[in-house]
């Protein structure tokens, strides 16, 4: 008997890491995947990524067009509301034996709302985490709670979501979605890579993700203001940006990064949404990974490619040895920047290793997602008793 699953997506930032449970959920002859699309999918500026999706040849089942003119918290909160209201009609019409969110944006969580409330399992990949810097940890707590079955990247976030009550039985150590494509894909050549996105061969090539510090304006403005600062310093290094997410505070980061890439046409390019494939074949070709996306913690390190994290923003996320932590100043990153791409960090680059998994994690998912019994999923009792692990 299939099993109706519910994938939501609502940015390129959990598609990316979705697309090989998508694949192999597509596999599955016990599957029956079906895929609701929302939020930055459907905004041109950062790249109407839904085509992209359709192009990795996924139909899309449902579209939810939530997200709002503006990028204030007001906005957000307005599209937010926009979001649950158009969910609750797609997942009546999807009618899913169970959905699938990933990670801790306001689209997975008005979607996991809607859900709970029309009696339909939630499943959680990547709870349990810490990011101190950003207003992500309460929204991703809280789809914890709404959720029925939890899948973890380490078993130090299982514990934390077995500590906020939930079933230690229904919380699995999968490892990171994000590793299963970048550890699977040959190295390409840097040449290609380079020649494909129309960017000069300069060294080094710095690979540039900056997103708002929604925990923290002042910071995410300083953060911001040291690192257009800092690459001014860095005149022959060639910089690829991809766009800052749809985020309280992502226009404003867009817009001081096209400021920089028009002062420096020659060497430098903003990309509003790369796509998986080529982020991954510039995390794999270039020389250093700067900003502060969680991308840069997880998928960077497992290829070997030194990371500096600007910022409070992924504070509480474990780190390779490959990752080094800096201020906002701009004296600060480029003393990182010099550091990393040393001749002693490349050593320890070489030797590192990411906490977050082996790039197993979808068939393991897929495993938990066609076995467990849903009869009784839906019930949930809160673990008391302070529970250990």
């Amino acid at each position: 008997m299939t099993r109706r699953i519910c994938v939501a997506t609502g940015s390129r930032a959990d598609y990316g890491p979705l697309r090989p449970l998508l694949a192999r959920l597509r596999e599955e002859p016990e599957a029956d995947l079906r895929l609701l699309v929302s939020g930055g999918h459907l905004v041109a500026e950062q790249g109407l990524t839904i085509e992209a999706i359709r192009r990795d040849g996924h139909p899309v089942d449902a579209v939810v067009t939530n997200v709002l003119a503006g990028d204030s918290p007001h906005a957000m909160a307005k599209s937010f509301g926009v979001a649950a209201a158009g969910y609750a009609d797609a997942l009546l019409g999807l009618a899913p034996d169970l959905l699938v969110v990933l990670g801790d944006r306001y689209e997975a969580l008005a979607v996991a709302a809607v859900a709970a409330l029309s009696r339909i399992p939630v499943a959680h990949i990547a709870g349990g985490q810490v990011t101190r810097g950003a207003v992500d940890d309460s929204v991703r707590h809280a789809i914890t709670k709404l959720a029925n079955l939890h899948f973890t990247s380490t078993e130090e976030f299982r514990c934390r979501i077995v500590q906020l009550g939930e079933p230690a039985d229904r919380v699995h150590l999968v490892g990171s979605l994000g590793l299963d494509e970048v550890l699977s894909r040959p190295r390409p050549r840097r040449a290609e890579v380079l020649g494909e996105l129309g960017l000069p061969d300069g060294k080094p090539l710095i690979l540039v993700t900056y997103h708002s510090v929604t925990a923290d304006p002042a910071d995410s403005a300083a953060g911001l203001a040291g690192l257009t600062a800092a690459l001014d310093r860095f005149p022959q290094a060639t910089i690829a940006f991809t766009a800052s997410n749809v985020d309280s505070g992502g226009a404003e980061v867009n817009r001081r990064l096209r400021e920089f890439v028009e002062r420096n046409t020659d060497r430098s390019a903003l990309f509003p949404s790369l796509g998986q494939q080529a982020y991954l074949d510039l995390v794999m070709s270039c020389d250093l990974v700067l900003g502060n996306s969680s991308s840069a913690l997880i998928e960077a390190p497992a290829v070997q490619t030194p990371t500096v994290n600007i910022g409070r923003r992924q504070e509480g996320r474990p780190r390779a040895a490959s990752v080094i932590d800096c201020g906002v100043d701009a004296d600060e990153i480029v003393d990182a920047v010099r550091q990393a791409l040393s001749p002693e960090h490349e050593r320890v680059t070489a030797t590192a290793t990411s906490p977050y998994g082996d790039g197993k994690a979808a068939e393991r998912i897929v495993h938990h997602l066609l076995r467990e019994p849903l009869d009784g999923l839906l019930h949930k009792e809160f673990v008391d008793g302070g529970v250990r692990c």
